[in-house]
């Protein structure tokens, strides 16, 4: 299935007891659960796209077709497949989810100056800043004109707000870029805020549609949190342990931006006077130039280990959110999933 999950994506580092995960799924078995619905996902993506204007058909076509994960459209499937939906919503709202990630990516690129993203050239870097930001507005306003069609003011409430907050989380991040005080807390806010708020939309929605009550509901967004919080902090591991091949993007990238990510800080706190001096002086000015010095810092003070048992500890909520729901091949699924958040290489 194209734009999903592939065998290399998942190599298990860890014995699966470092959580509850109660599946003997693999992602392939995932891929196949929801196969024919993604199909149908990924056509109503291609239709919606089309514009008469050249460029948003180029640009648009090249960053959604540009082989992400397709995570979160997946969660709008399976969550609806955990509450036996027969409708086709579930399909409406998994395009919509995509296309709201997708014009976050585009704007982030642009903010970051990005160069590079899943292998290939970024849209900024070849259409250029303006062309990237203005396709990225189309694709948020495609969106919500897909959420009317939906006809469901809770649907719509739910993803405005999530647009909101991703939004909130991206200005709270370039507050932070080049701060060297930033807490943990402030960098968990800006990771729930940023990645975790789609995932938990995601999860949410197949419980709105199917009509589940309140505490069904909570439960889906409980484990969406959890999940999409694991996925970044793992994200922010690989920029300093995954290779460029691996990763998709250039290693590094967040110290050259000046991002202090939770392995840069905690190396900050833990490392020597002199360790710490170096780490301050890089979240401060940017660049890559001590960026060995700056990973073996990393390395020696536990940091990698640290961020990834935090993720391991979000992806065990996850899990624990939804070990309530009936038991079905969707509900193991989900576990996939968090094993998957916590084990993958890119």
């Amino acid at each position: 299935m194209d734009g999903f999950l592939t065998n290399d994506d998942l190599t298990v580092k860890n014995s699966s007891n470092d959580i509850a995960l109660q599946s003997e799924m693999s992602i392939d078995d995932v891929r196949g659960l929801i196969a024919d619905d993604m199909k149908k996902v990924n056509a109503l993506i291609q239709k919606k796209l089309h514009s008469e204007v050249p460029l948003i058909d180029q640009l648009g076509h090249y960053i959604v077709n540009s082989g992400g994960k397709r995570l979160r459209p997946a969660l709008v499937l399976l969550s609806a497949g955990v509450f036996s939906y027969q409708g086709k919503k579930h399909l409406n709202l998994a395009a919509i989810v995509e296309f709201i990630h997708t014009a976050t990516l585009l704007h982030d690129d642009v903010v970051d100056a990005s160069l590079m993203r899943r292998g290939r050239a970024t849209a900024n870097q070849r259409w250029g800043n303006e062309a990237s930001v203005l396709v990225g507005d189309f694709l948020y306003s495609r969106a919500f004109q897909m959420m009317v069609e939906v006809s469901s003011m809770r649907v719509m409430q739910v993803l405005a707000d999530a647009t909101n907050t991703i939004a909130k989380g991206e200005v709270q991040q370039l507050l932070n870029t080049h701060n060297p005080e930033t807490t943990e807390a402030s960098y968990l806010e800006v990771i729930n805020n940023k990645t975790a708020r789609l995932f938990e939309a995601a999860s949410q929605l197949g419980a709105i549609i199917s009509g589940q009550p309140q505490e069904i509901e909570q439960a889906m967004i409980s484990y969406g949190r959890h999940l999409g919080s694991a996925y970044q902090l793992v994200d922010d591991v690989l920029d300093y342990s995954a290779s460029t091949s691996e990763l998709g993007k250039n290693i590094g990238e967040d110290l050259a931006e000046g991002k202090p990510t939770l392995p840069l800080l905690y190396a900050m706190w833990n490392g020597s006077s002199e360790q710490a001096d170096t780490i301050r002086n890089a979240i401060e000015h940017g660049g890559q130039e001590h960026i060995n010095e700056i990973k073996a810092i990393i390395e020696s003070t536990g940091s990698i280990a640290y961020t990834a048992n935090l993720a391991r500890q979000e992806a065990d909520k996850a899990i624990q959110a939804i070990t309530d729901l009936p038991t079905s091949v969707y509900q193991s699924a989900l576990y996939t999933l968090a094993h998957f958040a916590i084990e993958r290489t890119n």
